[in-house]
């Protein structure tokens, strides 16, 4: 039974995240940016493994910051990044550099790291009220 005094977590309201967090959520997002250059650089040079391998390393970064911040936005800061990267990447220069080939393991690896982005923030766990009472209706 919940205490008379204490509302449930989902009821309170916001605060301020602490300058740790705060700290591992830009560490996150950094990494997500250099998965993203690596993996674009990988998936080209390598096809079926290195796509493979790209997807793989973005969808572990992605669930693996979501277990060590305990919340979704531990999946969704190196998402951002990754896709920051990414985009930023495919991009032509004025020279007419371009990392991105168009062909078909490039557009895999777009919207297949879009894919793994959402699908991992998506299984990354939430907000849970904490005590006994961990359903609302007790």
């Amino acid at each position: 039974m919940r205490s008379a005094g204490r509302p449930s977590t989902l009821a309170q309201p916001l605060g301020r995240p602490s300058v740790g967090r705060v700290a591992a959520y830009l560490g996150l997002f950094v990494l997500g940016a250099v998965v993203g250059v690596a993996g674009s650089l990988v998936q080209s040079g390598w096809f079926p493994g290195g796509l493979l391998l790209a997807l793989a390393g973005e969808a572990g970064l992605c669930l693996g910051g979501a277990r060590a911040a305990g919340s979704r936005g531990g999946a969704v800061a190196p998402a951002v990044g990754w896709m920051l990267a990414v985009i930023l990447l495919t991009a032509s220069r004025p020279e007419g550099d371009f990392v991105f080939a168009a062909g078909g393991g490039s557009y895999l690896f777009l919207l297949g790291g879009m894919a793994v982005a959402v699908i991992c923030a998506t299984l990354a766990p939430g907000r849970q009220p904490d005590g006994d009472a961990v359903r609302l209706g007790k």
